[in-house]
């Protein structure tokens, strides 16, 4: 198996935060960018986004798979189901201190023109100029006010914090 054969690495690094997650008590948060392939509460989506709150008090048959991510939940006291297909989750992080993984978007991916593989002894290409190089996004830890003070709670009506993203060149 060649490295273009591969099964994405995204799933297994959702996977491993989450574990991450629960083994110290925090909440995993998924952040989703929707699309017509996303079944989530459209009532619930703003700017084409939404996060989920993922933690196993919050789901109910939660399927952490290579393809899609499942769940059952209740929004507003309805029982809805939840299928994310793997390459729409953004970001994955611990809704208590923002760390965890920010993905790229699928939109940008799926926009990055396929590079031609270049023939055997042609030169390699010059470094491209910073204002083309690759963007890269890091989640920043959420500031809070009191060091040692609690969390706050989430919003009634499912309005989840968003993670802090800042972009690094």
């Amino acid at each position: 198996m060649n490295a273009l054969d591969a099964t994405s690495t995204r799933p297994y690094l959702i996977r491993a935060l989450y574990e991450w997650c629960t083994d110290n008590g925090f909440t995993p948060y998924i952040a989703v960018l929707v699309d017509e392939t996303v079944q989530v509460p459209r009532e619930y989506v703003k700017d084409g986004e939404i996060v989920l709150n993922v933690s196993f008090d919050a789901t109910s048959a939660l399927k952490l798979g290579n393809d899609f991510i499942e769940f059952k939940a209740r929004f507003a006291g309805t029982a809805r189901e939840i299928l994310v297909p793997i390459g729409r989750v953004i970001a994955i992080y611990a809704r208590e201190n923002g760390q965890g993984m920010a993905f790229p978007s699928p939109v940008a991916a799926a926009a990055a023109p396929e590079a031609a593989p270049a023939p055997a002894g042609a030169p390699l290409p010059a470094e491209a100029p910073d204002d083309k190089a690759p963007k890269v996004l890091q989640l920043a830890p959420v500031e809070s006010a009191d060091e040692g003070a609690e969390p706050e709670p989430p919003k009634p009506g499912g309005g989840a914090p968003r993670p802090a993203l800042k972009r690094v060149k």
